[in-house]
Parts: C-alpha cells; sequence; structure tokens
C-alpha cells in the first residue's frame, strides 16, 4: 500500500468503532489523555414525506448565510429565528428554497465548514428545536430547505479526530488519514496538505484545522449516512455537498476529482433519493459536469464568469453564455457568485456599479435552463465591504435598511459598502429598482413551465445580441438581450410561422408580428431586455 494514498487505514476498525460511544475512546499515544465519546449510533430512514411542489428547485434558491442575515437576540449574529422572521421576504422574492450555509456546531464559528457535530446545530444560531421551527415555517410557505453538508473533512476539535489523533492503536484513527512519515512532493492550493501532530502526520489541504476522513473507511461512509438521515428525517429538503472534488486522494499528483468521488456520491444520491421529493446539489469547481452526472446537480463553475462578462458586452463571452445551455448537463446549478471569493466578487463589485448591465446579467441565468442559486443579497446589488478582504468580504450582514437593519446591535462584521443606498428597503419602493427586476424574473420563471424546466431551443448570438426560446408542452417564450451600448435590431429566425410576440417584459412594451416563414425584428434599445410569449 503506498504511503501517499488516502487508502492508509487500520484493520478492524468498523468492529472497534462501535465501542467507542460507551467506552470513549480507545487507548494511543495520548498517555492520560481523556478521550470525548464519538456518537455512531446508527440512524434508520424514517421520511416524513414532503408538502412541496414537484420541482419546487426549479423556481430557484436563495444561498443564505445565517450569521449573515438576521440577527433575532441583538447579539450582532444571526440565527434561525431571525431567518424565520425574513421566510416572507424570500417568499415574496419568489425563491422555491433555500440553502443554509452549515448550520451544524462548529469549530470556527463563522463559515462553518469546520464542523465539530453533524448532528447539532450551532449555538449562536440556536437549538435543534429552531431549526425544526424553520423548516416547519418554510413548508407553510411551500419554501425547500436544503442544508450544507461537509463530507471531506471535519473540525480537528471533533470528537472523532480528538480519538484519531491519541495514537495508532485508538480505533478512530483509521478515520482519518494519518502516515508515519511526512510524505513528499504533495502541493495542494500552493500548500502541503500534510501536519505534524506526535511523530505522525494527518492529511488537511484547505487548514490544518479541518482534517480529511478516509473515505476509503466503508464505517466512515456509512456514519455519514447515518448523519444524513438524521437530517432528511427531520424534513429537511436535501443538501449542498462540499467539496466533492476533494474526497479521495490517489498520490500526489492524483489528488483531484478521483473516480472513487464518483462512486461515493452516487450512492449518496441513491441513499437521498430514497426521500420523496428532495434535492442535492455538489460543489466540484473543477470538473462540475461529471459531478452533475454522479451527483444529479452540480454548480456551474466557470459559466459565472461568462455571465459577467456577457453583461459588460464581451461577445466572446456573449457566444458563450448562449452555447452553454446546449451543453450543460441536466442538473446545472447557475450562479453570478457565491461565499467564495475563488468564484468572484460580488457582481455589483464586478461590474463597477452598473446597474443596467447588473440586470441583464441576472435576467440571463433566470431566464436560462438550470436551477439558479441566487447569493443573499445579491438581488439588492449588495457590494462587499471595504474594510475586509477575501471571503469575510462576500459575507457581511444582509442589507436590510439603510441603517442595516441586520441587528439592534452591533454587526460582528462590517457592513456592505454600498449599504446606505442599495438596501431591502429603498428598493422595494422603487419600480425601477434590482429587487424588481429579480421578483420579475422569478415571477415569470414560477409561473412559466417553458422557463423552470423547459427546453432551450434556436440560441442565436450576433454581436452584443442574444436572443433563445424555451418550450414546454404548447407554451413558448422567446427572451432577447442587448448587452450593448447601442440600439440594435434584432433578426428573429426559428419562430412559428404567424403567430404573435406578445411582450411579457417590459409590461406594455408591444407586441410583434411574425412572418409566415418564422422570422421577425425587435428593435432592442441599449442594455435591454425583452420576454415574449409566442402564440
Amino acid at each position: 500500500m503506498s504511503t501517499t494514498t488516502r487508502a492508509f487505514r487500520l484493520p478492524a476498525v468498523a468492529a472497534a468503532a462501535a465501542l467507542l460511544v460507551a467506552c470513549g475512546g480507545g487507548g494511543g499515544g495520548g498517555g492520560d489523555e481523556t478521550l470525548p465519546s464519538v456518537d455512531t449510533s446508527s440512524v434508520t430512514a424514517a421520511d416524513p414525506g414532503s408538502t412541496l411542489d414537484a420541482g419546487w428547485q426549479r423556481r430557484g434558491i436563495a444561498q443564505i448565510f445565517v450569521r449573515s442575515y438576521q440577527d433575532s437576540d441583538g447579539d450582532g449574529k444571526g440565527d434561525l429565528q431571525g431567518l424565520i422572521s425574513r421566510l416572507d421576504y424570500l417568499k415574496a422574492l419568489g425563491v422555491g428554497g433555500i440553502w443554509l450555509m452549515p448550520v451544524t456546531a462548529s469549530q470556527d464559528q463563522d463559515h462553518g465548514y469546520a464542523v465539530k457535530d453533524y448532528r447539532g446545530v450551532e449555538s449562536d444560531y440556536g437549538t435543534l428545536a429552531d431549526l425544526d421551527a424553520l423548516v416547519a415555517a418554510a413548508h407553510a410557505r411551500g419554501l425547500g430547505v436544503i442544508v450544507d453538508y461537509v463530507i471531506n473533512h471535519s473540525a480537528a476539535q471533533h470528537p472523532a479526530f480528538l480519538n484519531s489523533r491519541s495514537g495508532s492503536s485508538n480505533a478512530f484513527r483509521g478515520w482519518y488519514v494519518w502516515q508515519s512519515s511526512h510524505p513528499s512532493g504533495w502541493s495542494i492550493y500552493g500548500s502541503d496538505p500534510w501536519h505534524a501532530y506526535d511523530g505522525s502526520w494527518y492529511f488537511g489541504p484547505f487548514w490544518d484545522q479541518m482534517p480529511d476522513y478516509d473515505l476509503s473507511n466503508t464505517t466512515v461512509v456509512a456514519w455519514h449516512h447515518d448523519n444524513l438521515r438524521f437530517w432528511l428525517n427531520r424534513g429537511v429538503d436535501g443538501f449542498r455537498f462540499d467539496a466533492v472534488g476533494n474526497l479521495v486522494e490517489n498520490g500526489a499528483s492524483a489528488w483531484e476529482n478521483q473516480p472513487p468521488n464518483h462512486v461515493l456520491m452516487a450512492a449518496v444520491r441513491d441513499m437521498v433519493g430514497g426521500y420523496e421529493n428532495r434535492y442535492m446539489v455538489c460543489e466540484g469547481p473543477s470538473d462540475p459536469v461529471a459531478y452533475a452526472a454522479s451527483c444529479g446537480s452540480a454548480f456551474a463553475f466557470g459559466h459565472q464568469s461568462d455571465l459577467i462578462a456577457a453583461a459588460q458586452g464581451d461577445t466572446t463571452a456573449i457566444a458563450a453564455v448562449a452555447a452553454y445551455p446546449s451543453t450543460a448537463p441536466a442538473g446545472a446549478a447557475t450562479f453570478l457568485s457565491n461565499h467564495d471569493s475563488f468564484a468572484g466578487q460580488r457582481p455589483y463589485d464586478q461590474l463597477g456599479g452598473n446597474v443596467a448591465q447588473y440586470k441583464l446579467a441576472a435576467a440571463t441565468y433566470l431566464l436560462q435552463p438550470g436551477i439558479p442559486f441566487i447569493y443573499y443579497g445579491e438581488e439588492i446589488g449588495m457590494a462587499g465591504a471595504s474594510s475586509l478582504d477575501g471571503d469575510p468580504k462576500l459575507r457581511t450582514p444582509m442589507s436590510w435598511t439603510a441603517a442595516g437593519g441586520f441587528t439592534s446591535g452591533t454587526p460582528y462584521r462590517a457592513r456592505s459598502a454600498n449599504v446606505s443606498g442599495y438596501n431591502v428597503e429603498a428598493e422595494a419602493a422603487d419600480a425601477d429598482s434590482l429587487l424588481a427586476i429579480y421578483k420579475t424574473m422569478l415571477a415569470l420563471r414560477g409561473s412559466r413551465p417553458s422557463i423552470s424546466a423547459g427546453d432551450y431551443r434556436q440560441p442565436q448570438a450576433s454581436g452584443t445580441l442574444l436572443s433563445f426560446q424555451r418550450t414546454q408542452g404548447g407554451e413558448r417564450t422567446l427572451v432577447v438581450l442587448n448587452y450593448g451600448s447601442t440600439i440594435e435590431t434584432a433578426a428573429l429566425t426559428g419562430l412559428p410561422g404567424g403567430t404573435t410576440l406578445r411582450s411579457l417584459y417590459p409590461a406594455g412594451g408591444g407586441n410583434t408580428v411574425v412572418s409566415s416563414s418564422g422570422e421577425a425584428s425587435v428593435l432592442m434599445p441599449a442594455r435591454s431586455l425583452r420576454v415574449f410569449d409566442v402564440r
């Protein structure tokens, strides 16, 4: 067995691990260290069913960072009760569900991806009862709730890792990736992923406080499945899986997107699919097409950059945006930005505050195929915090009012740089705001099956013009965009002959008659959008 592979594990781990619940760990190099117990109790599937509409996720999903969304108790940090108080806003926005960034108890107590309890809620956010109340309140409004799940690694403070690091004879040693000597030749994201502890080395490529599980260990995989059933049994509607490209390593030059990753996630998909009307999506930035196949849905990394560039009038990007849905996997989850800076800054910052371009970027991905994910505050044009860098810059408190509106206390983090002008209160009163365009596009998506789930037909890119059709049954929607700074005439082809283009957006925009040969011309002002019902 190679000393640099992830397959290293001790024999008889499965039998020994079950004993640790009662005895609180195994012996080893930790001396007199008192080791915590590890909850390895099995969870049997008990599907509570679903009250949501089939395909609820296709209406769009809002990505929520609970810590930054709404504080209910004045401690300056968002919480689950605060989020419950804002569900009516999300319902009115028009999304079909919400994705909660990690709400499990974490070591970092910020982003949440250093999980130290997979079956407990972060104390800053509330309790399991609060989570149950959120799910019930969301379901009462027809909104689904998916939660982040970190399958690749845990916190260094997780009881299983505290046991694992205590010595080679501990039954949890094989839950993580350990080597007796420092493996050479490794570099992941520019750093050595191996970390020394008590004469041995453990694998943690993201952070020394987030050690990776050994997912070739079937006991670990079965435990993750039990954790997933724990949440599914409580009524959550699915999961977003973190870092699935990093699950298994087969050497210093084969540490990403290995074949076993897809086997692991396909098995998870089968398990989740045993519950009614559930949805899961995976983060695999360097191979989204492959993970869409194994997970059923994956984020469309790369497409978000083309959407932003197209909105700025880049003709190469416009052509790429036109072509993307024709080659994209059925489970593509589209977005403009998210909580990670490697995916790009907030759209407002990328576009230099150009709201006309912003509206076009939003309309494009909300009307094209895919499952659109809207990062919280994107719909009002929140900028990053001018005083912060890296990921925290993207994770500022939600801008509800010009003064913030996030907390009655002192916010735990700096506000968005443009909170005074770009906030929910101001934009709700402006019929021409970003919030208005998001609501309108999401309303079209929610009311027209051709947009939410239909085919993608006749994409045409010509200079700064883009047009495409969406069809479902007898319903046909035509979308035309001009990303340029001058008036253009869109020469449209491939339409049903003799039909009428009835304006859906803008309201009162005027109708157009299609010739018997299926052609029509539409005058497009600079940086404009037209949406038609083809009758």
